[in-house]
């Protein structure tokens, strides 16, 4: 495999997962951006390592025809195996806290520099290279990309005054979802409203698109009948 032929391939798996990506970061998901394009290099890296094993493997059969039996063997099968061994070290870095994830961007680098390490064991060099600046780029250059780009999350919490009905928090939870927003936190207040006793109070934070504007959420919330009044906390 030509030089430029590995770094056509490694480019498109940059484009590839990060179009994934840029979808998934739109929609507020954990895993966005960086950790597809992460991911999609890593797995690039990983077939093109099969794919030099195997050209490998035939050059040396052609030079030495009687080892053609001896080559019969599945020679990706120790790689696979590293590579999903290094998926349980990824997921220690990744952290679940009060609703959201952290550390995907960790896992996903650890699980590609393994693809590398597998590259520079087999003695590939032009790949190990152009693999480690990607990965470098993405790492560095990117995240500051990714700032500007993704710059679209507002913090909001909206107060919620809702009667005392048992599939509430259920429509709620479904109306956020399906607007792409993701509930960060939901405070539930235990004080009794003299005026409104019928009704409970609950303070959501949410993570909602820029492209949302927050009246339009507290509009939308009003619409449903449950709810005698949504605004803005300050």
């Amino acid at each position: 495999m030509l030089a430029y032929e590995v770094a056509i391939r490694l480019a498109l798996a940059v484009i590839v997962g990060g179009l994934i990506g840029y979808e998934r970061e739109f929609k507020n998901r954990p895993a966005g951006f960086r950790t597809h394009i992460l991911v999609c290099l890593g797995a690039a890296v990983t077939s093109m390592i099969q794919l030099y094993s195997i050209q490998d493997a035939t050059n040396m059969i052609i030079q030495h025809p009687e080892l053609q039996n001896a080559l019969k063997a599945d020679i990706g099968r120790l790689g696979a195996q590293v590579i999903t061994g290094v998926g349980f070290l990824g997921a220690g870095t990744i952290i679940h806290e009060k609703g959201s994830v952290k550390g995907l961007t960790t896992a996903a680098s650890i699980w590609t520099v393994a693809c590398i390490g597998l590259a520079v064991g087999l003695g590939y060099y032009t790949l190990t290279i152009l693999a480690t600046v990607c990965v470098f780029i993405v790492l560095v250059f990117f995240k500051t990309f990714e700032a500007k780009l993704f710059k679209n999350i507002n913090i909001l919490k909206i107060e919620i005054q809702y009667s005392n009905k048992k599939n509430m928090v259920e429509e709620l939870a479904q109306y956020f979802d399906d607007m792409g927003i993701k509930v960060k936190t939901i405070d539930f207040s235990i004080e009794d409203d003299d005026e409104n006793p019928d009704y409970s109070t609950a303070i959501y934070t949410i993570l909602a698109p820029r492209h949302i504007k927050s009246n339009k959420i507290v509009q939308r919330l009003c619409t449903f009948e449950e709810i005698y009044k949504a605004n803005i906390v300050e």
